[in-house]
């Protein structure tokens, strides 16, 4: 396992900016997906108020076309620990004629969640959104702060970024602005499963090798679903897969593995050369595809 000590550091570190959230904002909420990270992020939360239940509500901006494995886990685990869910659905933004439905090749739903996650914001007036991201998920998230400040329009400005020295995180805001906080950027990806080892957390199946009908494209492997486009000469076969990150299905690629528990699962991250990103093809639309969507007002 990772360094009990590095762990507990980055649990404290966390703990500490997600109790500074509750104080210094009057609206906040936690962004959730059912994915790895904001399972931690979760866990997180729990321990920072325990023996009180989380003070603020998870959202999820549902794609529709996400991984029924990890709706069902989402919907389980909001049960069981008895906080609210508000969802809001990028059809109904599509619906509404705000955003467009992509076609073709490479059409993917990840893009469109900005503008149903800009409207939720405004609609329910949160002040602060709690998110899983991390700095070695790529390059982009190295620039963004722990708070990071969002204007009256959801956008970032990554020249515009305050400091925050000496763990003083600054949460004092503007009418209008609202705030992302991300309590786990200082973790990685192996700092992440190595706490779900260590807490023993449930996690979506679709995390463990299983078998599944599968297609081949650009050198990636694709779930073979209506969600996601397929030609017709890209022939559908089964492989033992895992996936590394549950983002929207038509822009998320499995990796092949034997992986069927945590540790198995730990041991080979740690033998990877490939960042988990390497399976969204969403952020290889262009050098810049990440920074591009959070100054729009991604997550």
């Amino acid at each position: 396992m990772r360094d009990k000590l590095q762990i507990n550091a980055l649990e404290n570190e966390a703990i500490y900016i997600i109790r500074e959230v509750a104080a210094q904002f009057e609206k906040p909420v936690l962004l959730f997906s059912g994915g790895k990270d904001s399972i931690t992020l979760v866990r997180l939360a729990q321990k920072a108020f325990y023996p009180a239940k989380i003070p603020f509500p998870l959202m999820h901006i549902d794609t529709g076309h996400n991984f029924p494995e990890t709706i069902a886990f989402r919907d389980k685990l909001v049960k069981e620990l008895g906080v609210e869910l508000i969802v809001r659905n990028v059809q109904d933004t599509i619906n509404q004629g705000k955003v467009k439905e992509e076609t073709g090749k490479y059409s993917s739903r990840n893009a469109l969640q900005t503008t149903t996650l800009l409207d939720a914001i405004e609609e329910f007036k949160f002040d602060a959104c709690i998110g899983g991201a991390r700095r070695d998920e790529e390059k982009a998230r190295a620039k963004e702060r722990i708070f990071s400040v969002r204007d009256d329009f959801g956008q970032w400005d990554e020249k515009n970024q305050r400091p925050e020295l000496f763990d003083m995180l600054n949460g004092q805001i503007e009418l209008g602005q609202n705030v992302r906080v991300f309590p786990i950027s200082n973790w990685t990806e192996l700092d992440v499963w190595s706490y779900i080892e260590k807490e023993n957390l449930e996690i979506p199946s679709i995390y463990f090798s299983h078998k599944r009908q599968i297609f081949m494209r650009d050198g990636l492997i694709w779930s073979a679903s209506e969600h996601v486009y397929r030609e017709e000469d890209e022939q559908i076969e089964e492989l033992m897969v895992r996936f590394r990150t549950v983002g929207d299905m038509s822009c998320t690629a499995a990796v092949t593995s034997q992986a069927t528990t945590i540790s198995e699962v730990v041991a080979e991250i740690r033998a990877s050369s490939i960042s988990e990103r390497g399976a969204r093809i969403d952020d290889k639309r262009s050098e810049a595809a990440m920074e591009k969507r959070k100054q729009q007002g991604y997550f």
